[in-house]
């Protein structure tokens, strides 16, 4: 009981903090830098999850048959619950992260909730050096190099290929992908786009901000985004939490 008070304080001091350093970084915003993350299309979308956890979706698509793929999870599920709360929809999560893990195996979850102990990456699966996060109070960790992770602070994890995990799981369809991995999504993005798997909507967490560079590490593969079919239809304030749904779900 102790423990999951201390969770759900935590849950709000998160909400909390993630709220202020959305209206910060929404006044810094440069424009110019943004232009590909804005809305291109319009249709129905809904904020889901918290301020902290939560993306825009278009809940119109979604019944008791979707299939939702949630990489990266941290210890918030705000997105994944309400998903399960308004649609009685699958679950299928991953995150390697030791607390990640830790904080699943906390949790009173229905059985259309499934967890797997291992992350995704653009390369063959295997097992490779996860960075973990630079302040010792933080979560997430990372496959790749930032301000944000320890260089000297790594262990092993099991990561798998989006292949080989729609070819174990069984999936010829995804409903939606929703993903927050830490600044590997510009390659692991390259490599389902790949895939002949069918996906309706992809609900992305870009990392710019992470990586020094003059223009954002995201409009490179948002132009791939848009070339296989798929557009804006909701940005977060901060232009970090982008949702995109295939044109042929427009029609």
């Amino acid at each position: 009981m102790l423990e999951r008070i201390r969770e759900q304080l935590n849950s709000i001091r998160l909400n909390y903090l993630s709220k202020k350093r959305g209206r910060v970084l929404a006044r810094q915003i440069d424009e110019k830098k943004i232009a590909h993350l804005i809305k291109k299309v319009d249709c129905d979308h809904k904020w889901y999850g918290n301020n902290y956890g939560g993306f825009y979706i278009n809940p119109v698509l979604l019944n008791s048959n979707s299939i939702i793929y949630s990489f990266g999870i941290g210890k918030d599920i705000s997105f994944d619950k309400t998903c399960m709360k308004n649609h009685k929809c699958k679950i299928f999560a991953f995150d390697p992260t030791p607390k990640s893990i830790n904080f699943i195996g906390k949790q009173n979850l229905p059985d259309s909730f499934t967890f797997f102990s291992y992350g995704i990456t653009e390369s063959e699966s295997g097992v490779f050096n996860f960075h973990l996060p630079e302040n010792p109070k933080g979560v997430s960790g990372s496959l790749v190099e930032s301000d944000a992770v320890s260089a000297d602070n790594s262990i092993e994890v099991e990561m798998k290929s989006f292949d080989d995990i729609v070819n174990e799981l069984g999936h010829k369809h995804i409903d939606v992908i929703k993903m927050d991995i830490e600044g590997s999504e510009y390659t692991v993005l390259e490599k389902i786009l790949n895939s002949e798997v069918t996906i309706d909507q992809m609900l992305i967490e870009f990392h710019d901000r992470l990586f020094d560079q003059e223009n954002y590490r995201s409009k490179q593969i948002v132009e791939k985004l848009n070339n296989t079919g798929y557009a804006v239809f909701a940005s977060s304030n901060t232009y970090e939490e982008v949702s995109f749904i295939h044109k042929r779900k427009l029609l």
